[in-house]
Parts: C-alpha cells; structure tokens; sequence
C-alpha cells in the first residue's frame, strides 16, 4: 500500500513519529511536509502549501495520512481532483481545543484561538478515520466538543460529536525505544544521593515554576540530590529556569540541550528520579524515554500519565495535587529501595517493533 503522509510541523516529536513509522511500516510511505516553525500560520496556510505538493504529477497513494495541525478540509478542497476518491485517516499529535494556551497569547485574549480548535474539529469531521495518541487524549477531545459548540448561536450540529466518536479509535504515539540499549554503558550509581531529571521542553505548559519550587523547598529542608536540566529551549524561556540555575548551583551535574541523542540517552540512563509537573500532555514521550531507561517517575493523577501506569503501582507513583514534595521527598530518601523496580517492562510495548502491527491493521482498515 502507499500511503502519503502530510506533516505541516515537521519537527520534534511530530518528525520522529513520521521518520519511525516510515521505517518500520512494511507499506510505502511518502512524507510530504513543512518545516516545524510559526505553528499558527501551519495552520492556515500549511494546507495550501501542501496541497501543492500533492498536486505535482505523480502516482495516487492508496491512503493520506494527515496530522492535527493540517487544515484537512483546506487541503481536500484544493486536491479534490487527485484526492476525492482516496481514503482519509487523521492523527491527533495535540489538540487546540483542550491544549491549554499562555494567558498571555493575545489569540487568546480575543478568542480567535476558537479558530484553531474548529479546523481541528472540522479536519476530524471530514476524516475518515480519526487515531489519537492516548485515551485521555480521545476523551477529552470528544468530551469538550459539546461546549465548544454551544457557545455558538445556531445549527451547531452537535450530532457530529457522535460522527467524530464512532469514527475514532487510540493508536499509541510510535517510539524509537529499542535505540537507547544501544548507549546504556552502566547500570544505575550506587550512590545514596539521587539524580533528578527534566527532560522537557522549557515551556509554560511543562510547569516548571512547581518542579523548581518544589526542588527549592527540599533543598532548604535539607535534602541531597543531583540535578539533570535537559530538553528543548526557546528564545523566551520562563523565567524560573535563570532562577533555578542560580539556586540550585551546588545540585546542577548538566545544564541545557543536549545536541546528540546518544549524550541525551546517556543523562536519562544516568538519572534516578522523574518528578513530572505538567499541565498538558496527550500522550507523554519524553516522560516514556525516561522510564524505559529506568528513571522512577512521579507524575501527577492527571492528562495521560495514570495510563503508563499499573493499578498495583498507582499508589506510590502517582500523586495528587499538593503532594509532590512528600512523593519526591520519600524517593529520595529511599532512593536505595526504589532502584529496584522495573519501569522499562511497563513502557517496552510504545516501542515501534512492538506497535508496528497494530498500526499496519489499523490503517490498511481504513475505507
């Protein structure tokens, strides 16, 4: 089968999901995509820049495969000659309708980020099949869609919800898991002092004011750790994070981006502790990295993360809000005892060489 895959954000996690599925799929696939950068107007004009791609002379693939920050119906419209008989699957990476944005946007401020969320909307709508990456992420779209609607004046057409619903099904994000045995030059220190990790990007939305602050805290009540700043930077970072490289001077053993993966594998393989304070995430990679290479995770009883999580576990890996630094605390102090468990079993199953099949049944389904 040919599928033609369209990424109007080719970057990031978006770029290593098309490259993976790309090289594992039996089927031959054709990424037609856009450079990963003024995610906004991708969502305008992404459609129309792809589209004439599409458009160039060449053979019909027997499937397009779009992703959510494509104008699906922009794009079917402008390639209705070549495209109108090829079957359509959608695969939400992230959702405008639930995807909380800074109070500070000014698209927010005025409401135009209902803009983005309708071309999501409407693409699921025009889609013959929808596939988000997670079951929180599913949920959470299908269940905000009714407000969403009602605050428009008429014909708001809510019978679509259960279009959308019975059209959409959870086919998990694809990683590359299998490349980090490649760089595990050690098991983890023996040392009784903890390594904690972030190895997410440096946004608002990753809430980093309640991971440092909550680092502060333990530091002042005494608590040894080590600390691993990674992931990816913007030209405007929070605040907190100049803060934090002050504060926590003494903790600090890596600071910043790391520009290879395998130096990126080796900080994760090193480190002990995960403590996750995010307010978004559909699906959670970064957080699945680091549990393959053996990192405790502390999340919070939100989004995504109770799905990576078995029930019998919950209880000391999970936490509710407010509690992060008696969790964190604990496992630092019984950082000895909590090196023992294996997280990697728990998040092997992301793997592509272990997805792969259910993404082949899933879209040669596709009608």
């Amino acid at each position: 089968m040919k599928i033609t895959l369209l990424e109007p954000f080719f970057s990031g996690s978006h770029k290593k999901w098309a490259l993976g599925l790309q090289k594992y799929s039996s089927h031959k696939i054709e990424i037609l995509s856009l450079p990963g950068r003024h995610w906004k107007w991708r969502m305008h004009g992404g459609a129309v820049a792809l589209a004439k791609q599409f458009n160039e002379p060449g053979s019909k693939p027997d499937l397009i495969l779009a992703t959510s920050m494509l104008d699906l119906t922009t794009f079917l419209a402008l390639t209705r000659e070549k495209s109108s008989e090829i079957p359509v699957a959608f695969y939400f990476h992230e959702n405008q309708l639930t995807y909380p944005w800074s109070p500070q946007d000014r698209d927010k401020k005025k409401k135009r980020d209902n803009h983005y969320s309708f071309i999501n909307y409407t693409s699921a709508l025009v889609a013959d099949k929808v596939f988000f990456n997670s079951k929180y992420h599913r949920d959470s779209f299908l269940g905000a869609l009714p407000k969403f609607l009602n605050q428009f004046p008429d014909k708001r057409g809510k019978e679509n919800i259960e279009i959308i619903e019975q059209k959409s099904e959870v086919l998990h994000l694809g990683l590359d898991l299998a490349r980090f045995n490649k760089v595990r030059d050690a098991e983890k220190e023996k040392s009784e002092v903890a390594t904690l990790l972030w190895n997410h990007r440096w946004e608002y939305d990753k809430n980093p004011e309640e991971f440092f602050s909550t680092l502060f805290e333990l530091k002042e009540e005494g608590y040894e750790f080590r600390l691993v700043v990674l992931g990816e930077q913007n030209e405007m970072n929070p605040p907190i994070f100049e803060e934090a490289k002050k504060r926590l001077n003494d903790e600090i053993v890596h600071w910043g981006y790391t520009n290879s993966f395998e130096e990126y594998a080796r900080w994760l393989w090193r480190a002990d502790i995960l403590p996750v304070t995010s307010r978004q995430d559909f699906f959670g990679g970064s957080v699945i990295e680091a549990m393959y290479c053996n990192c405790i995770p502390i999340l919070p009883n939100r989004l995504t993360y109770p799905e990576h999580i078995p029930a019998d576990l919950k209880s000391a890996f999970i936490y509710e809000d407010g509690l992060l630094r008696s969790y964190l605390g604990r496992t630092i102090k019984e950082i000895s005892n909590s090196r023992v468990y294996d997280f990697q079993s728990l998040v092997s199953k992301y793997d592509w060489q272990v997805l792969i099949n259910q993404y082949e049944h899933a879209l040669e389904s596709v009608k």
